[in-house]
């Protein structure tokens, strides 16, 4: 099925006395259903508060202001996808087929790719030019994970005597998989998750035939 549009979140309320971690973390998902409510110009302290059911006043004592808010908010949403691909990749067998294969299948993992944390992705995207901090704070995230898609493209290359710059196949899987992305954030989104993961698995049966179809890896 396809994604629907953002709904607001229902957020449990927690004891007064709730821990600190999970107090911020309650308002940070309260911060992410704001912003794909409303974008990050319009998303107040106010409304945040109103999303989590706490006072302004708790979020301020957690966050101080809104720029802090929204930077640990990028902070989590950039160190959940790390450990996301790093935790399949983990599981999944070194062969570099097998570790591509699990990159791909990370990006649609469904917490990952939720249609209200990937309009909050595009928001801070788009903010990325004004506000470099933005940029700054993910960059290091993002670095490793392009490094590391080129070294398992440079693998593949290698392994099935393919004739490809290895970088360049690698953008070209990222930029595929990135515009699913926009694609699926969409409020008429043309089509599901599962599609959106078999067409970037299409970019890689293409760049890779020996190892992939559109289906995923291939049993050789």
């Amino acid at each position: 099925m396809g994604m629907s549009r953002p709904r607001t979140a229902v957020i449990v309320q927690l004891p007064r006395k709730a821990s600190k971690e999970i107090r911020r973390q309650q308002i940070i998902d309260a911060t992410i259903d704001t912003i794909a409510r409303r974008g990050i110009a319009q998303a107040t302290l106010s409304d945040v508060a109103a999303a989590a059911g706490i006072s302004h006043g708790l979020v301020i004592f957690h966050f101080q202001s809104k720029d802090n808010l929204l930077a640990e908010t990028l902070t989590y949403l950039s160190d959940e996808y790390l450990s996301n691909w790093q935790s399949a990749l983990a599981n999944a067998p070194a062969t570099p087929a097998a570790q591509l294969d699990a990159l791909i299948r990370a990006d649609f993992a469904p917490h990952i790719c939720d249609q209200k944390k990937l309009v909050t992705w595009c928001a801070f995207w788009g903010e990325a030019q004004s506000r470099p901090f933005y940029q700054e704070r993910h960059s290091a995230n993002d670095d490793a994970y392009i490094a590391l898609l080129e070294g398992i493209c440079g693998k593949l290359v290698s392994e099935g005597q393919y004739n490809l710059d290895p970088s360049r196949a690698a953008r070209v899987l990222r930029v595929t998989s990135e515009g699913t992305w926009l694609d699926l954030m969409s409020m008429r989104s043309p089509y599901s998750r599962e599609e959106a993961r078999q067409t970037v698995f299409l970019s890689a049966a293409v760049l890779f035939p020996k190892h992939f179809s559109q289906a995923g890896l291939l049993n050789n």
